[in-house]
């Protein structure tokens, strides 16, 4: 679980300059040489192998295209969207640069469409939930060459520890079996408060399974206030106030190692992934069931894509490089390195030897972003403080939310 989460930049005011400014690439006159730079950041970890992977894309692709000279510069995850945002102001930045989808929001003015740079098929192979999570008034802002699924994760070791037999599908099931496993001294679920912490795996996938969501439909205002966010909240509330999740993730982000997720003192949980708890839980102990429902059952899954800026002077090799590394046998392959899955349905199962992924990639489908909008990052920083003051009983759910919702209007 990645819960970090950036703080907001303003980028509004640099639209009327990247129309203009240079990108990280060259033209002649469509005809001649042309080069373009990527940048991209690790997504697979190991950082030899990474940047391996993209010297041998990159070989492959000028055999096919000799005109066309492709740099990848790799970049930290911290303090990206800083570094991308003072480029495009300075006329220096990238051609490609992957993002993801709340950043789709922000920098969509500054984005070169991908739907007239992709073959029809390609377009058309991707998930029907992935396509929609790069989509925004009907475009493309990038091609998605990765994704992921935050489901309803669950520990064999606990359930037979409590003698509990049967897992969990709706949220009243997961209130019925907190208190037999708070008995026994375990948490039925664990859940992050603290302001730092991403509502995009923690609070969203309530909202969106109680058939809510963060905006409207027309991004003009937002909606969490409503009932299901209410209903959301008061459910997180009662297993607060029951004692059925860690107290100290309420106020704060402890290292992994010391949460109760980590000393296998928690039955199930939507804001971690098999990668996270493998080595403190034993991979023969994971179980992957469809996200919690309550109207509805979702859960998060993030989409990594590689968008086109307005600002390249090289828009059409920066799309033949796009439609290149996103096709399946490439994207694949980077996929099954970062430990994600594929964005396309031709790919298949991409880890047929390893149940629990091939569960995870079942979940796929199950998926959201939410709403692309620009002010999302905003809206989830006056949201998140609010959130964690209803649950250490300084407001009520309906207060909370409704003073989050009179903020956030304010940035729309």
């Amino acid at each position: 679980m990645r819960l970090r989460r950036f703080a907001p930049v303003a980028v509004a005011a640099l639209v009327a300059g990247l129309l203009t400014a240079c990108g990280g690439g060259s033209d002649a006159g469509g005809g001649g040489k042309q080069s373009i730079t990527m940048w991209i950041y690790p997504v697979i970890p190991d950082e030899a192998t990474h940047r391996g992977f993209w010297d041998k894309q990159v070989a492959a692709f000028k055999a096919d295209h000799p005109d066309i000279d492709v740099k990848v510069e790799i970049f930290p995850w911290a303090k990206r969207e800083e570094s991308l945002t003072t480029a495009i102001a300075g006329g220096k930045g990238p051609d490609v640069v992957y993002l993801i989808p709340d950043q789709l929001g922000k920098f969509n003015k500054m984005i070169e469409p991908v739907d007239d740079y992709l073959p029809a098929d390609a377009k058309a192979d991707y998930r029907e939930n992935v396509r929609a999570a790069v989509t925004l008034d009907g475009k493309m802002l990038g091609a998605p060459i990765l994704t992921s699924s935050n489901p309803l994760m669950c520990n064999a070791k606990v359930f037979t520890a409590t003698g509990v037999t049967e897992y969990p599908k709706t949220w009243a099931d997961l209130l019925a079996l907190a208190p037999r496993f708070k008995a026994k001294g375990f948490d039925v679920t664990n859940y992050y408060a603290d302001p730092n912490a991403t509502l995009n795996q923690s609070f969203y996938p309530l909202l969106w399974q109680a058939g809510g969501d963060v905006f409207s439909a027309d991004g003009k205002s937002v909606t969490f206030n409503g009932p299901a966010g209410v209903k959301a909240l008061t459910f997180l509330k009662q297993l607060v106030d029951g004692g059925y999740v860690e107290k100290d993730l309420i106020t704060s982000i402890p290292a992994f190692e010391q949460t109760n997720v980590a000393k296998n003192k928690v039955a199930c949980t939507w804001q971690h992934v098999p990668a996270d708890v493998e080595k403190f839980w034993g991979k023969e102990n994971i179980k992957i069931f469809p996200p919690l429902s309550d109207a509805r059952s979702v859960g998060y899954g993030t989409v990594g894509s590689l968008s086109i800026l307005k600002g390249s002077k090289a828009k059409k090799a920066a799309g033949e490089w796009v439609s290149f590394v996103t096709a399946p046998a490439v994207a694949s392959a980077y996929d099954t390195a970062g430990g994600y899955f594929s964005a396309k349905t031709s790919a298949g199962s991409l880890y047929p030897q390893d149940p629990v992924n091939t569960e995870m990639e079942k979940t796929l489908s199950s998926t959201t972003v939410g709403a692309l909008n620009e002010k999302s990052r905003e809206v989830m920083g006056v949201l998140a403080p609010e959130i964690q003051a209803a649950l250490i009983g300084k407001k009520t759910p309906e207060q909370a939310l409704a003073d989050a919702a009179k903020a956030a209007q304010a940035l729309l």
